[in-house]
């Protein structure tokens, strides 16, 4: 017997529909991260376009107003504040037009679905500078389009399914219109992510069970929030740093995993199943429980954090929040930082706040807007150190009162050379615009390890090797992290006198970092050599070179 069609979604049901879509895209974010061209562990895709949906969904959850007007609001509340990553953001503004075209509703019908993905796929192009055909803007587009062209049907059902399918087909033409991935040999990631989503919807439309990791992962993320809240503030612990690691694979041995860490050091956590492990482990060594991460499968989530540094942080805090308005300095600046020794250097040339992330786990929008109001000045200055961020970090200016200039910093580097130029005692428009300039001074380079085979801008790499990235371009693929160091270097216009600053990460030892200076010293003689531990993940070294 078959299901009568359905003509109109109350608010209920409504947020219904999107958990489901959540649920199958959180089945399949290895799945989307794994068509990212870039091999690098960087904020991928899938991951970035979940948590901004589980963000959506904790806002759907607290909405009282049983109007699906009312729920879709709030949905693009949480999404505006959970984004993370471009896609995240671009997502966000696509659940936003929804919202706008529904306008307050008691329920969706077709015709105003119809209207919200119009709305969804205006804001999205709205949201991107320069935007890309090839993208998940073209699959918004293509399927605002045909449900438009559609609405004939006269139920939920039909237009579901020309959702779907229209995403479907719009994402396999994404290569033919975007050379990138035509190279790499794979689809747009933001458009997968899209595609699964409206996927999502229509198999909980049509009353298809969705079975999927999340029903089994659910209850052990509750598990894990509670016990290592408790933990915290509950046990003291003998060793320095707070690891938190989310390890994404196949068929990973809970069991093994969990032996394992437990040498690592104390207040051991490890949940999960054979697809997703969290992993949380208090140890003086955080290289070697990233080092465990990545034998075991992917790293997908990385969080390190200094316990005994997190009191005296806390006070200093309330200290500075506690001073004089009157005093406060014309401008602050909030950076993006991943690494225990990066966040020192960016506190030590006078940056106001830092905010943990970066290329592996971008922050959200809210990350970046409490650090916007806990400055102390009107006007702040953000870096967002990523070019995945900088997007989430322009959209923060809707959500705080304080003026907002987003520096366009792409790395790290950029970012320690944006605060160099502040100059105390000029105007906020000519500090902001200096450091602009700063960052156009500022090469860098970026040593990881690909996580995928692909082929960009004719440089072919496996999964494993150690690629070079100079200035967000794939450079090169070397036998080790230190020669392909040294072959970026090569790469680049020799001036008559450079500064290179070797920051060193968290799996690199201070003697292969120093080893590397003296040989890059011998070989560059125009080069003046500095090291600094960074201690940031994955990527054995970033390069300032200046």
């Amino acid at each position: 017997m078959s299901r009568p069609a359905i003509a109109s979604l109350s608010g209920a049901e409504l947020r219904e529909l999107f958990a489901a879509a959540t649920a199958w895209l959180e089945r399949n974010v290895l799945q989307v991260n794994a068509v990212n061209v870039f091999p690098v562990p960087d904020g991928d895709t899938g991951t970035n376009m979940y948590l901004t949906m589980r963000s959506t969904m904790e806002e759907a959850e607290r909405c009282e107003d049983p109007a699906a007007g009312a729920v879709l609001a709030a949905m693009s509340h949480g999404a505006l504040m959970g984004a993370r990553g471009n896609s995240g953001v671009i997502l966000s503004q696509i659940i936003g037009g929804l919202a706008r075209g529904v306008d307050g509703a008691t329920d969706v019908t077709p015709k105003g679905l119809a209207a919200g993905l119009e709305q969804a796929s205006a804001a999205a192009y709205r949201a991107v500078t320069k935007p890309a055909e090839g993208t998940i803007l073209t699959v918004i587009r293509e399927v605002s389009e045909a449900v438009t062209a559609a609405n004939g049907n006269g139920d939920l059902d039909s237009l579901l399914e020309t959702a779907v399918s229209t995403a479907k087909s719009s994402v396999e033409k994404t290569p033919s219109l975007l050379p990138v991935l035509r190279e790499a040999g794979v689809v747009d990631a933001g458009g997968l992510g899209l595609s699964v989503l409206l996927e999502g919807m229509l198999h909980h439309i049509r009353g298809e069970p969705i079975e999927t990791a999340a029903e089994a992962a659910e209850p052990v993320e509750q598990d894990w929030l509670a016990s290592t809240g408790a933990r915290h503030q509950t046990e003291g612990s003998l060793y320095g740093y707070c690891t938190e690691l989310l390890i994404g694979g196949r068929e990973l041995d809970l069991e093994e995993i969990r032996g394992r860490v437990m040498g690592l050091g104390d207040s051991v956590i490890v949940v999960g199943d054979p697809q997703l492990v969290r992993v949380h482990v208090h140890t003086d060594d955080p290289g070697a429980a990233l080092s465990l991460g990545t034998g075991a499968g992917q790293l997908v989530q990385v969080k390190v954090d200094n316990i005994r540094k997190q009191a005296e942080r806390f006070v200093e805090m309330h200290e500075e929040m506690r001073g004089d308005a009157a005093e406060a300095p014309p401008l602050s600046t909030v950076a993006v930082v991943a690494g225990e020794g990066m966040a020192r250097v960016f506190r030590s040339v006078g940056c106001t706040r830092v905010v943990s992330g970066g290329p592996t786990m971008n922050p959200s929008t809210r990350e970046i807007v409490d650090a916007v109001e806990a400055c102390p000045a009107d006007d702040v200055a953000v870096l967002p150190n990523d070019k995945n961020i900088i997007l989430a970090a322009q959209q923060a200016r809707k959500l705080t009162k304080k003026r907002l200039h987003v520096v366009g910093t792409r790395s790290m580097p950029q970012g320690i050379a944006a605060l160099l130029a502040v100059s105390p005692g000029e105007d906020v428009k000519t500090v902001v615009g200096a450091m602009e300039d700063a960052c156009g001074a500022v090469r860098t380079i970026e040593i990881t390890r690909a996580v995928r085979r692909t082929s960009i801008g004719g440089v072919r790499v496996n999964e494993g090797d150690v690629i070079a990235i100079v200035d967000d371009q794939l450079q090169l693929a070397a036998p080790s992290a230190e020669e392909a160091v040294v072959g970026a270097l090569e790469s680049l216009p020799q001036a008559d006198e450079s500064l290179a600053t070797l920051y060193y990460g968290a799996e690199t030892t201070a003697a292969a970092a120093e080893e590397l200076a003296r040989n890059i010293r011998e070989r560059f003689s125009s080069y003046e050599v500095e090291v600094v531990f960074g201690g940031q993940p994955n990527y054995d070294y970033i390069v300032s070179v200046e």
